[in-house]
C-alpha cells in the first residue's frame, strides 16, 4: 500500500515538474481549457485503472478437494451424493430424476435421507452445509 502511494506521489510530482518545464502560462494561453480538462481526465483515468489493478491483485483460485472423511462419516452414498450435486446446481426433483435416470420418488427419498444426514430441513441449508463440509465446490 505504501509503495502504491509513493508511486502515486512521484507521478504527481513529475506532472507538476513537466507543467513547470513547458511553461504552463504559455501553454494555457495557446490551448483552450477543454483540452486541458480532457488531458487531465485521461491522465487520472489511466492512473486510476493502474492503481485499481495494482491494489486489487487476484489471488490464485484454489482447486476443490472433496472431503472424503466427512462423506464417509455422514454415510452419504454415491446416489445421494449425485443428488446433492444436482441440488447444488439448483435443479428440481423432476430434473434430478431425469438427469440421474431414476424416478422422482427415488429422488425424494434420497433428499430426505440427505436432510437427515446433514441435519437440515431445507435444500438451501443442505447445499450450504455441504459446501461448509467441502462435499461440493
Amino acid at each position: 500500500m505504501k509503495r502504491a502511494i509513493l508511486i502515486y506521489a512521484l507521478i504527481l510530482a513529475a506532472a507538476v515538474f513537466i507543467l513547470e518545464w513547458v511553461e504552463y502560462q504559455y501553454m494555457a494561453r495557446a490551448f483552450t481549457t477543454e483540452i486541458y480538462i480532457i488531458l487531465i481526465g485521461l491522465g487520472f483515468t489511466g492512473l486510476g485503472i493502474w492503481l485499481g489493478r495494482t491494489l486489487t491483485s487476484k489471488s490464485p483460485r484454489q482447486e476443490f478437494a472433496l472431503n472424503h472423511a466427512a462423506l464417509k462419516s455422514l454415510g452419504i452414498t454415491k446416489k445421494e451424493y449425485a443428488v446433492l450435486e444436482q441440488l447444488a446446481v439448483g435443479q428440481s426433483n423432476k430434473q434430478i430424476a431425469q438427469t440421474l435416470h431414476v424416478s422422482p420418488n427415488t429422488v425424494k427419498s434420497h433428499i430426505a435421507r440427505l436432510f437427515e444426514k446433514l441435519e437440515v430441513s431445507q435444500r438451501l441449508h443442505a447445499v450450504q452445509k455441504a459446501k461448509d463440509l467441502s462435499l461440493i465446490p
